[in-house]
């Protein structure tokens, strides 16, 4: 008996042992939650180690070294069943799943709010790039619906084409998928490309129910010549009752059903007014400043934009409006003004003749003006005349590119001294100063070659000496200033393990600069993606080489101390290299 009992438990334990890895292999594996299981375990029970704060604040906004702060008690709880959306690894920016997990909703909100209002630079809309999209679980207080509907508001705002694609891709449920998928459609409609728009139709699954994108579907089978496929989605779109009869109408005519088709153009929405314009023989439209910004980017996109009768105000006035707000190309706006006629006398005194002109008439004459001008003087002199004329509307968006375009042609070198700062604001935009060439100088220790440890990667024991050399210079330099952005890259040096010589004073001069006590907090809350949310609030529509060496210096500083390392090479990059 006893040896039938043994070797049951031994059966059964056989049996368990072969089957528990079968089991394992059959569980649905999660790799966001099991690469960060520990790392999440660990941070629910982390404290701050406070003997790593900012050694340069100023005294009345030191965190104090004994001060204890733990994780808020309201953490999201059961972490495991929620589902989290993004684009990028947390990781890849020094940050993680829990990003969020120290911050109230409310607090994103407003600042998001007032974030929306900004037209950020594109540093600034990088690193908010870098926020919102890498995985992570919702803040308190917010659900992961409201939390997926901030990505994909910014997504769609920002038009960013690859990078909807790729959250398609990594992101097979969530709510707002539809309309994430749409906005994709749109887009390829609206620039006038259906062949590159049908290819997406892959990402119309089961998982989207919706009529739009269904119809939008069987026309992709028609004009991919998959007839057969067509009729049968239509059959069981038109069982469903989700179909129409324009619908009905237009396919039927495309797929040789019916050989005539309605005349009517039908501006319901960019599908509807596409199969108008598809399908209408001698398709006539006439866009008015009430039309559909998708449609005024389809009309340009398929040249379908008309102007009959060159005096017609109104209609150019509504040409304009559409450019400025960048629904069509602005050189249609130009080749418009060149045809409008003026009389030999009204060119040749257009300096006088055009303030006595309607305001478009009188941006007409000056680029007619400008076109003829022969020396540079003259040009110029129209060029900043014709901006203002733009900005009497508010319609400089239209002339803005026109304007940088053209002083690069003629060179900073050939701009008279009255014009040549403003000129410089105008051409100097922040694409170029960010991608202009880096020219190092050991006269000032923030544009020294020290810099080619961020901007090439250079080997950290040849910067190091080279810092200790310059360093060293400066020391004995008593007329050297060391400036807020010198102390920004030394702050960054020391994070980075470099080494400082012992008689260099670094934190009495950094003791003359503050950093703001509700950031500091941040810190102490452990509100690092807050924190980075409010410096991207911070930097704005600038670029960071365009902020004072003070807002330099603390923004570094407050992102070397939550170890924000990529963002804190974003901002150094930009702020210290001198660029030619």
């Amino acid at each position: 008996m006893k040896l039938k009992n043994f070797n049951f438990f031994i059966g059964l334990l056989f049996a368990f042992f072969i089957l528990l890895p079968l089991r394992g292999e059959d569980q649905n594996i999660d790799i966001w939650s099991n690469k960060t299981k520990k790392k999440d375990s660990e941070l629910q029970n982390k404290k701050i180690n406070n003997d790593n704060i900012i050694n340069n604040l100023k005294p009345s906004n030191k965190i104090k070294t004994n001060e204890i702060v733990q994780i808020e008690k309201s953490k999201i709880e059961n972490e495991e069943e929620l589902k989290i959306f993004g684009v990028h690894d947390p990781e890849d920016y020094n940050f993680d799943l829990n990003m969020w997990s120290s911050t109230n909703a409310e607090d994103i909100r407003s600042t998001i709010k007032r974030i929306e209002k900004i037209n950020l630079s594109k540093t600034s809309n990088e690193i908010l790039e870098n926020i919102l999209l890498s995985f992570s679980y919702p803040p308190i207080g917010m659900n992961e619906k409201e939390f997926v509907r901030l990505k994909i508001d910014w997504l769609i705002k920002n038009d960013r084409h690859d990078l909807i694609e790729n959250f398609l891709k990594q992101n097979k449920e969530f709510d707002g998928k539809r309309k994430l998928v749409q906005f994709l459609v749109d887009e390829n409609i609206s620039n006038a490309n259906l062949k590159e728009g049908c290819e997406k139709i892959e990402f119309i699954d089961s998982t989207i129910k919706d009529p739009y994108l269904e119809k939008f579907k069987i026309y992709c089978f028609v004009f991919n010549n998959k007839d057969s496929q067509a009729r049968l989605l239509l059959d069981i779109l038109r069982e469903e009752n989700q179909s129409d009869k324009f619908f009905d109408d237009k396919i039927n005519y495309l797929l040789g059903i019916s050989d005539k088709t309605s005349p009517k153009i039908n501006e319901k929405n960019l599908l509807n007014f596409y199969l108008s314009s598809v399908t209408i023989k001698d398709f006539d439209y006439q866009p008015t400043n009430k039309t559909k910004k998708e449609i005024w980017k389809y009309l340009n996109s398929a040249n379908l934009i008309k102007l009959d009768d060159i005096n017609d105000k109104n209609k150019l006035k509504d040409l304009e409006t559409a450019a400025n707000r960048g629904q069509i190309d602005p050189n249609i706006i130009f080749d418009i003004y060149k045809q409008i006629n003026f009389n030999l006398s009204n060119l040749i005194n257009a300096k006088n003749t055009y303030q006595t002109l309607d305001n478009i008439d009188s941006r007409a004459l000056i680029y007619q003006k400008f076109l003829l001008s022969e020396n540079n003087e003259n040009k110029i002199e129209y060029l900043f005349l014709l901006d203002d004329l733009f900005k009497k509307d508010k319609i400089e968006n239209i002339y803005s590119k026109f304007l940088s375009e053209n002083l690069k042609k003629i060179g900073l070198d050939n701009i008279p001294d009255n014009y040549q700062e403003i000129s410089q604001k105008k051409i100097l935009d922040a694409e170029e100063l960010k991608d202009g060439k880096i020219k190092y100088n050991d006269k000032v220790l923030h544009q020294s070659k020290v810099l080619k440890y961020f901007t090439e990667a250079e080997n950290q024991k040849k910067v190091q000496k080279d810092l200790d050399k310059l360093l060293k210079k400066f020391n004995k330099n008593k007329r050297y200033f060391f400036s807020a952005k010198d102390l920004a890259l030394i702050s960054s040096l020391i994070k980075d393990g470099f080494e400082i010589p012992s008689n260099f004073n670094y934190l009495d001069l950094a003791d003359k600069y503050e950093v703001p006590k509700n950031l500091v907090q941040l810190i102490k809350k452990e509100q690092n993606a807050f924190l980075a949310l409010k410096i991207v609030e911070i930097i704005g529509e600038d670029e960071p080489y365009q902020l004072d060496p003070e807002t330099i210096f603390f923004i570094t500083s407050l992102l070397n101390e939550t170890n924000l390392i990529q963002i804190r090479n974003k901002v150094l990059i930009s702020a210290l290299p001198q660029r030619i």
